[in-house]
């Protein structure tokens, strides 16, 4: 990640018949009400996001369609009034407006099908050992190890090209992510990872010193992560600022892996304000669900496994 900007969903769209696409996250654009009772949704959209859906043709279908859509119009521009720049990609040097499809990427293939960055970007991640990501060298207290290296990946790719990203926008800065949930066991095995490797900074983003080049250089001397964190907690919530946090929860959190889009369905509104207030009740429902479909997620995927041998 750069130093000058830390860090949507996968694309899941609401289709309007001959109207542009616009992306579904929390709340949608108020163009895709261009004709509300045409909407079609993919399976992948939230929770909150059929129920909204389904709510509005339903309404639509009972009553009178002028009305309706001037109702829906007035909800939804106070609804999406500070969220609609969440319908795109961060705003960092490497990101594009919008996720597409990215076919051709070289790494960071999780997100191919929605990407935020594009293909030529992760020829720099294709190649092992990274020697450096734009201008942040990796290697400052020697090459990472091929397990560590790998989880850095996660975290490089996740920033630059994830759709999910921008749920998490840092209101400061558009170009950072803040508070993202990681789960416990991705941070424990993060550390184990990289442990026995060296580094010279605990913020990866301000601890470094930049030359006239704009490249990174250490301050301090390089010690093991081990010395430098004292446990898979400390290291994912310090490493990138405040950029991750660990969460509570071992299904409503990210692991960069395709189990994330069990989590996503689940997690839309969790960097909203929206979800302080949430009642406790609610949030353990939220987790039963979450655990539910991801049990079966992975029952298919182990079925999908067996069937390939």
């Amino acid at each position: 990640m750069s130093p000058r900007g830390v860090g949507g969903v996968s694309e899941h769209t609401v289709v309007i018949q001959d109207q542009p696409r616009c992306p579904a996250v929390t709340g949608f654009c108020v163009k895709c009400l261009i004709a509300p009772e045409d909407i079609k949704c993919t399976q992948d959209l939230s929770v909150a996001e059929s129920r909204y859906i389904e709510e509005l043709q339903s309404l639509f279908r009972k009553k009178n369609r002028t009305t309706m859509l001037r109702f829906a119009v007035t909800l939804l521009a106070v609804i999406t009034s500070s969220t609609c720049q969440k319908y795109g990609c961060l705003e960092g040097d490497t990101h594009k407006l919008k996720p597409s499809p990215e076919p051709k990427m070289h790494e960071c293939t999780l997100y191919s099908k929605s990407s935020c960055c594009h293909a030529d970007f992760t020829e720099q991640l294709a190649h092992s050992p990274v020697i450096k990501v734009n201008n942040s060298y990796w290697n400052r207290c020697g090459q990472l190890s091929k397990s560590c290296e790998d989880f850095t990946k996660k975290i490089e790719c996740f920033y630059r090209c994830s759709p999910h990203a921008a749920h998490w926008i840092n209101r400061n800065n558009a170009a950072a992510i803040q508070s993202v949930p990681l789960c416990q066991s991705f941070c424990d095995d993060w550390y184990e990872a990289c442990k026995d490797d060296s580094t010279c900074v605990r913020n990866w983003l301000t601890d470094w010193e930049w030359d006239e080049s704009g490249e990174n250089i250490c301050k301090n001397k390089c010690i093991p992560y081990s010395e430098m964190y004292a446990n898979g907690t400390d290291m994912c919530q310090n490493m990138w600022g405040q950029s991750f946090k660990v969460s509570e929860s071992s299904c409503l959190c990210l692991q960069m892996n395709k189990k994330d889009m069990v989590a996503m369905k689940y997690l839309v509104s969790e960097s909203s304000e929206e979800s302080s207030s949430t009642s406790s009740s609610a949030s353990s429902s939220e987790e039963y669900a979450c655990q539910k479909k991801l049990h079966k997620f992975e029952k298919l995927q182990r079925e999908k496994g067996e069937q390939t041998r």
